[in-house]
């Protein structure tokens, strides 16, 4: 089956069209066929797109498990790679800490 539209928030394959938008039957996500070409852009805390190579700044504390501090908030963090089809959804590497994951909604472009 060539026709068949994977759900862009769960991957199953049980979708359906309902007014002109696509349904996924699992998780009851709704989307735009049209505008799910542009699900792979990353924005910031803000609404700001992020690029690759961007530097963000963290807005709050994150704990990160295994380490005694958290990263503070106000932490700058230079030449992000992102990562769309994640969760944590930039790959960095921070002072301190080495490499990590971040989600986006945690940053703001510096």
């Amino acid at each position: 089956m060539s026709d068949t539209v994977i759900c862009p928030k769960c991957q199953s394959e049980f979708t359906y069209e309902q007014d002109h938008k696509m349904v996924c039957s699992q998780c009851f996500y709704e989307w735009d066929p049209k505008e799910a070409e542009n699900d792979d852009k990353v924005f910031d805390a803000n609404g700001n797109e992020l690029q690759n190579g961007d530097s963000v700044v963290v807005v709050k504390d994150l704990p990160v498990k295994g380490a005694p501090k958290p990263v503070k908030a106000g932490t700058k963090v230079k030449n992000i790679r992102l990562r769309p089809d994640s969760d944590h959804n930039i790959d960095c590497k921070i002072d301190g800490f080495g490499s990590m994951a971040l989600k986006s909604e945690f940053v703001k472009k510096a």
